[in-house]
């Protein structure tokens, strides 16, 4: 049986940092970033059946073109995946009465929609890229046994062609679902190899007051090549939510709007149309 300290429940015996109940999750649940960006998803919904929130954690369950479809907020950041992809698992294969593991599991499909800055000149602002993989350089996963699920030549050949400085912790590489790739990808889709930091300014390599550990990791980074494969984006969530769906059993996949381009110095001259073109793509994939 599972500690009430290891698993917290509210008075209401929803799950304690994201709000939910059993039953209140679709199998296809959709993870933005933004808590405002929820409503922007499900104003194109048939229907509402559901609507919480909690701190940053928005959620709303429906129904698009027939197809029962969840959207929730994550906040930013690898330790708010931590949060949500655990306590969402926990909803659909923990008996939270009993506190047990269900012997028969259920996983789910997660798609990410985010935004995101380029790093290759040949993606533009306001298209689409779908992360093949996910690059961790946040630590976060490593509390977790990963090594099975780690892509470890790819981690070892981005190790040393940025000369990683391995104080700050080992990156991981971790792929994302083949088999929402197949449903979603289309010729409009780029394909890439996300990183995700733990942070916005110095993890990113934004200089404000404060000096940062490497100077040239972006120019590094922007030349890395494993066998072809380039790093196309930076963010702060695909490699999180690839290594725990990836543990926990569930199919998950990212999807970024490039509303910036760092090579060419470019920002889009409409991030919110680019975000609504991404949304509909989404969810008409979904929904076929």
């Amino acid at each position: 049986m599972i500690a009430s300290s290891e698993l917290i429940l509210n008075p209401d015996g929803s799950v304690y940092h994201i709000n939910l109940k059993p039953g209140q999750v679709a199998n296809d649940v959709i993870f933005v970033g933004d808590q405002n960006r929820v409503e922007k998803i499900t104003q194109f919904f048939d229907s509402i059946e559901f609507s919480t929130q909690k701190r940053e954690f928005k959620t709303q369950t429906g129904t698009y073109k027939g197809k029962r479809i969840t959207v929730m907020s994550t906040g930013i950041g690898p330790d708010n995946i931590d949060i949500v992809m655990n306590e969402l698992d926990a909803l659909v294969n923990i008996d939270l009465e009993t506190r047990t593991i269900k012997e028969n599991l259920t996983s789910l499909n997660i798609v990410r929609i985010g935004t995101s800055g380029s790093l290759q000149a040949d993606i533009p602002c306001d298209s689409f890229v779908m992360s093949k993989y996910g690059l961790g350089l946040d630590n976060m996963l490593r509390s977790y046994l990963i090594d099975p699920i780690s892509e470890t030549e790819m981690e070892n050949a981005f190790i040393e062609q940025t000369n990683w400085d391995m104080r700050k912790g080992k990156p991981y590489v971790i792929a994302g679902s083949e088999v929402l790739e197949k449903r979603l990808e289309s010729d409009q889709i780029h394909k890439g190899f996300t990183g995700t930091a733990g942070g916005f300014y110095g993890p990113q390599g934004r200089v404000l007051r404060l000096d940062i550990q490497d100077p040239e990791l972006n120019s590094k980074m922007d030349a890395f090549n494993y066998n072809g494969i380039r790093m196309t984006n930076l963010e702060m969530e695909t490699g999180a939510i690839y290594g725990l769906g990836k543990l926990l059993g569930h199919q998950c996949l990212s999807l970024n709007a490039i509303i910036a381009n760092r090579a060419t110095g470019t920002f889009s001259e409409d991030p919110y149309k680019a975000v609504d073109a991404l949304i509909a793509y989404t969810l008409d994939k979904l929904a076929e």
